[in-house]
């Protein structure tokens, strides 16, 4: 479905950020896209989804492609109408308006009736039931509910694949836990495709079919689920195990020269 070949992305004309990123997201998936602060995670996603242009960034070289479709550097309204949708890091729902209001926002793209706006509220409501109860501003959402009305949102917009950028962050470890099994709950039930970026890397990995590991703009390895789930290297440094025990900082710099990838 999706495609990313080769990009190179620049932010005010001088700054490189990401250096030849490739990666393939098949149709009805979950694949993940998983690495530390400042690896160009969701600059990725910016990059699929448009919005690199509200931050001075482009799309340099390479391309980006969706459903057989150059998308690169083109309008973000466009993209969203093409099927793609972006939840934001920090979930930037209208805080000022109501919950209703916010989901009747995510279906502006498209051209359907109040009935099936409607209809596709309650479809929102049953995945998300607590929801329903919240009359007020959605500003007043604890944070669990308002990473659960920015899915409601992309979902109203009928997308065809969803870019989630950090769905966990501030959210307690039960909250995470629910609002992961949701994500897996909608793939399976909507078959809608969708790219995954995420910190909590153990979470990301038991719901991704596939993943990607991403350091200093670059894609430094990828695999199955079950193959970067076993591989040291991942454990280590993103699942908190591996093989043997830290017993100084020193250990720490002669495991880290042994990385694969550095």
């Amino acid at each position: 479905m999706l495609t990313v070949n080769n990009i190179e992305v620049v932010y005010d004309d001088v700054i490189l950020v990401l250096r030849g990123v490739s990666l393939e997201v098949p149709e009805g998936k979950i694949v993940t896209l998983l690495g530390p602060n400042g690896a160009g995670k969701s600059t990725t996603l910016k990059a699929i989804s448009g919005l690199l242009k509200t931050e001075d960034g482009e799309v340099t070289r390479g391309e980006i492609t969706f459903m057989g479709e150059q998308i690169n550097n083109q309008a973000p309204e466009d993209i969203v109408r093409k099927g793609i949708f972006q939840i934001m890091e920090g979930r930037r729902i209208i805080e000022d308006m109501t919950v209703i209001e916010n989901l009747r926002l995510g279906a502006y793209t498209r051209k359907a009736s109040s009935r099936e706006i409607n209809d596709d509220i309650e479809m929102v409501f049953n995945y998300f039931p607590r929801l329903k109860e919240r009359t007020g501003l959605a500003g007043y959402l604890s944070g669990g509910e308002q990473q659960m009305l920015a899915i409601g949102r992309a979902l109203m917009a009928k997308p065809k694949l969803i870019l989630f950028d950090e769905p966990s962050m501030g959210l307690s470890p039960l909250l995470v836990k629910e609002v992961f099994n949701i994500i897996k709950t909608i793939n399976r039930d909507q078959g809608i495709t969708m790219v995954l970026v995420e910190q909590n890397a153990n979470m990301a990995l038991r719901h991704a079919s596939y993943g990607y590991i991403m350091e200093s703009g670059k894609i430094v390895l990828d695999g199955t689920q079950e193959g970067l789930l076993n591989n040291e290297d991942v454990k280590e440094f993103y699942l908190g195990g591996g093989e043997g025990d830290r017993k100084s900082f020193k250990n720490l710099k002669s495991y880290k020269r042994r990385k694969r990838w550095l």
